[in-house]
């Protein structure tokens, strides 16, 4: 599923017009990217939480020359799944 999938669902299952699908998705996307940004995590209950994580520096290779490259400590977003998610995705399973 791509974004304009994701508005015009969102669109169908609020009953809006899918130009306020999408902007309300932008907006919460916003939201979240600005809180990471800041340090927070964002929880939404039963859905996930999203925050970040800190890798550290290490040394990695380079494929086509086989040469050690530094590679620097850096911030990366994670996801936690909640409880309803994992739930729905057990009941796929059968």
């Amino acid at each position: 599923m791509n974004k304009a999938e994701l508005i015009k669902g969102i669109a169908e299952t609020a009953g809006t017009s899918q130009a306020a699908a999408g902007k309300n998705l932008d907006a919460t996307l916003q939201v979240i990217e600005s809180a990471l940004s800041s340090g927070d995590t964002v929880t939404i209950v039963g859905f996930g939480t999203f925050g970040t994580s800190k890798r550290k520096s290490r040394t990695g290779r380079n494929p086509q020359t086989g040469d050690a490259i530094h590679i620097a400590e850096r911030i990366v977003p994670v996801f936690r799944a909640g409880k309803n998610l994992k739930d729905a995705l057990r009941r796929l399973r059968g």
